[in-house]
């Protein structure tokens, strides 16, 4: 009778405890959509400053070419949806240190004190990388594409129409916030190989191994996420291939400290 009612105990406080979590993980998500919500309200109000920030790469390549340069919308909805997705990447940038917080918060109690050393630096590192890989995009990639692809407008010649660059509205912001995404996640390539490594899934020798591969499997991956020309491309290919190097260093920092401990 005592096993059955110390069973029976064991089961009430597993299962109190699995609610406690479940309430604690509703009660991060409600605090981590609140702030983000928030912070999308605000920064309505500042899209269209936003918008022209992310617009200057494109002011900035083509304001000496001396003709008179616009963005165009061609529905009636297009510039205020622009606005919007505007003011939720800017919500989400700014309020990513708050949701990262919340996570940290509810995943750390179930951690040692060693796990949670290890894992302090990745929760730096990963924001760090992304920010490093959007401006990247933002201050060299943007604006030689933008000046590649203005290369391909031509002059009235022979009784021919001129062709000339029109940027839409919504079309530039799909196009940098594509390349801004690919560039942060692609980054994140060291944290990645390095959280394996640490779980022992994978070692510097079998990175160095497979370095031809990988290097086929970048250039591949960076055609899939950029646009079709070879200015992003190789833009997003050499950052990862030099990532990749310091993925191999980092993953021989791990081996060694494994090894001493």
């Amino acid at each position: 009778m005592k096993k059955i009612v110390k069973k029976m105990n064991e089961e009430n406080d597993k299962k109190a405890s699995f609610v406690t979590h479940l309430t604690e993980l509703r009660s991060r998500l409600v605090k981590s959509v609140i702030y983000l919500f928030l912070f999308f309200i605000v920064c309505y109000f500042f899209a269209e400053n936003i918008y022209n920030f992310l617009v200057a790469p494109y002011a900035e390549a083509v304001k000496d070419d001396g003709l008179n340069r616009r963005m165009i919308f061609t529905a009636l909805h297009e510039t205020f949806i622009t606005y919007l997705k505007v003011a939720f990447f800017a919500a989400m940038f700014v309020a990513s240190p708050i949701i990262l917080t919340q996570i940290w918060k509810f995943v750390a109690p179930g951690l040692y004190k060693n796990e949670k050393k290890a894992l302090l630096p990745y929760l730096i590192a990963t924001p760090t990388l992304f920010l490093l890989g959007g401006m990247l995009v933002y201050y060299l990639i943007m604006p030689l594409a933008i000046k590649f692809f203005l290369t391909f407008e031509t002059t009235a010649q022979f009784n021919n129409l001129p062709i000339q660059l029109e940027a839409k509205v919504n079309e530039y912001l799909s196009l940098i916030m594509r390349l801004i995404f690919a560039f942060g996640i692609s980054f994140q390539l060291p944290v990645l190989l390095s959280l394996l490594a640490r779980v022992g899934f994978i070692d510097s020798k079998y990175l160095k191994e497979r370095r031809k591969y990988v290097i086929v499997i970048i250039f591949a991956v960076a055609a899939l996420l950029t646009p079709p020309d070879p200015i992003t491309q190789i833009g997003l290919g050499i950052p990862l291939l030099i990532l990749y190097e310091l993925s191999i260093l980092s993953v021989k920092i791990i081996e060694k400290k494994k090894n001493n401990a």
